[in-house]
Parts: structure tokens; C-alpha cells; sequence
């Protein structure tokens, strides 16, 4: 049987028996395994969620990685380790980008809510661009935005901020916006303000 190996950042070669020997990709003269196949290996290793969230949505996000093609690569290896780069997976290809926006769906599925669309761009009716949101109740017209103090409260992108809740307001959009640290320090609390909001929402729609 094969074998693949792979060294640590601390300089350690750890090597594992394999029957899946991935076609190798050269850089610089040397053959290393594809990332896809790297990525999946290493988080494969971890135990917990955490370090696994950040690695694959790095991938995804600056590596590149096709989600479809990591899941394909997973549903094909081991089943070993493979849990939790599973549930990990299952919110990036429902369009989660980060590490936040994965805490956001875990909170989301607390509130027993209809999913909301994820990170898809809102145009109005003459095609002018709204917005992204992390989070969007199509039917209620109520975006949840995780809006962090370190990128969202500098000058330049405290004014960007408010010039997209000004663009959601002028289409009568709600908003509602979370600090991403709270959906883990506070995931009974935001998910209860979700749904405040989300029948806030709807009562507005049907005074109309």
C-alpha cells in the first residue's frame, strides 16, 4: 500500500498509509499533493470545529477551492476524521465565507426560522447594486448583517456601513445587525433577536 507524507510547521513528517495516492502537482521541482487533497488532510487531523472552520473557508475564500470539489474529495476518501470537515463543509456550500458567517447558520438553526439566502447581491428594480448580506429573509425583506467593530467601525467603512443600511432603508428593507462575537458568547440571545426581528418584519408587510 502507498504511502503520502506531509511536514509540520515545526519540521515533523508525519506519513499515513493510503490507497488513494493523489496525483501530484510540482512546484519548484518538488511534487506535492493538489490542495484540495492537502486541505482535506489536514482538517481531517483536527478534533474541533474551530480550526477546521478557518482552514476551509481560507480555502475556499483565498486558496480558491471549489466547495463542491473539497466535499467530492471527502465523500471519496477515508471516513476517518471525516465528521467534522463534513458539517464544516455543509455551511460553506450554503454559502457561509467565513468563520462568522458559520456561527451565524449554527445560530440561524436555533430560531426555527425559514433559511434566508447567504451572501446573495441585492439589486433594485432598476438594477442599481444594494448590497450583499450575510443573511437575507426574501419573504419578510429583513437582512441580517455580522458587522464587526475591527472592519465595520474604522471611519471609511464606518461611512460605507451606513451609506448600505441607508440603501437597504430606501427599498424598506430591514436590517438587523450582530457583532460576531456575540454568536458565540450570546447564541440564545441573538437567535431570540432574530426572531424578534424576523416577526417585526413581517407584521410590518402585512400592515401594508
Amino acid at each position: 500500500m502507498p504511502a503520502s507524507c506531509k511536514v509540520s510547521s515545526a519540521g515533523y513528517v508525519t506519513v499515513e498509509r493510503t490507497t488513494r495516492m493523489p496525483r501530484p502537482t510540482v512546484i519548484d521541482g518538488v511534487a506535492v499533493a493538489p490542495l484540495v487533497r492537502a486541505v482535506l488532510d489536514e482538517s481531517r487531523r483536527f478534533t474541533t470545529l474551530d480550526p477546521i472552520r478557518a482552514l476551509l473557508t481560507e480555502a475556499v475564500q483565498r486558496g480558491g477551492l471549489n466547495p463542491e470539489a473539497l466535499m467530492k474529495e471527502l465523500e471519496d476518501g477515508s471516513d476517518r476524521g471525516s465528521a467534522l470537515p463534513r458539517e464544516v463543509l455543509r455551511d460553506v456550500l450554503r454559502g457561509a465565507r467565513s468563520v462568522a458567517e458559520i456561527d451565524a447558520m449554527a445560530v440561524w438553526r436555533r430560531t426555527g426560522l425559514p433559511e434566508p439566502v447567504w451572501n446573495q447581491e441585492l439589486r433594485d428594480v432598476a438594477g442599481r447594486y444594494i448590497g450583499t448580506p450575510d443573511g437575507y429573509f426574501r419573504k419578510v425583506r429583513l437582512v441580517w448583517e455580522i458587522d464587526s467593530y475591527d472592519f465595520h467601525f474604522a471611519r471609511a467603512q464606518y461611512a460605507g456601513t451606513l451609506e448600505r443600511n441607508s440603501r437597504y432603508t430606501a427599498e424598506g428593507i430591514m436590517v438587523l445587525q450582530t457583532l460576531p462575537g456575540r454568536l458565540r458568547t450570546e447564541p440564545a440571545r441573538v437567535a431570540a433577536e432574530l426572531v424578534a426581528a424576523h416577526s417585526a418584519a413581517e407584521a410590518r408587510l402585512s400592515l401594508r
